[in-house]
């Protein structure tokens, strides 16, 4: 499974914190769920832990997925 990649994000003034992938806003976090996150990101790996934060990660399916009569060209 390749590792999530593009992720960034921005703390602000008023302590909410805006997590964005490929330039484009994926979520806005504000008060103890904005603390944990920070705490989070920057004991871990950061890509990783923003990708579960705004719940863009694989969840396992994408084999079967991509065998289905619809997905086929």
């Amino acid at each position: 499974m390749p590792r999530p990649q593009g992720f960034s994000y921005t703390q602000r003034a008023d302590g909410s914190v805006t997590i964005s992938h490929a330039g484009r806003d994926a979520g806005v976090l504000r008060g103890a769920r904005a603390e944990r996150f920070l705490a989070e990101v920057t004991s871990g790996d950061a890509q990783l832990v923003m990708a579960r934060w705004t719940g863009n990660y694989r969840r396992g399916n994408e084999r079967r997925a991509r065998a289905h009569p619809r997905n086929q060209h």
